[in-house]
């Protein structure tokens, strides 16, 4: 959830022609990161669950590269980069030990 936060308060100054754009595309991908766990904890099963964390990853991969692109076009200050990239690093590193923490094979 706080990295959700982080984007949207980080978009909130990004100019208003990317509000259709890099900004909707990053709020999207940014939403769908807890959504998608949050569907994956609901599921009955292993594998059922591990897709929906997967998609997650892929939607923390999508808005890492969006960071990216918003420090090269200038919409971002490095210490906003260095803030979402942080935030990015410390949820996929948890959401990797989810899916590893499902991936074990029960007792």
């Amino acid at each position: 959830m706080l990295l959700v936060k982080v984007i949207y308060d980080l978009t909130r100054f990004m100019p208003d022609d990317e509000r259709f754009g890099l900004i909707s595309q990053m709020r999207r991908a940014a939403v769908s990161v807890p959504s998608n766990i949050a569907e994956g904890s609901a599921r009955q099963t292993k594998k059922e669950s591990i897709q929906f964390y997967m998609i997650a990853r892929g939607s923390l991969s999508e808005l890492d590269t969006q960071i990216e692109l918003c420090q090269v076009l200038g919409f971002l200050t490095s210490a906003q980069n260095l803030k979402a990239s942080t935030q990015l690093e410390t949820v996929g590193a948890l959401l990797n030990g989810l899916i590893r923490f499902k991936r074990e094979p029960t007792q």
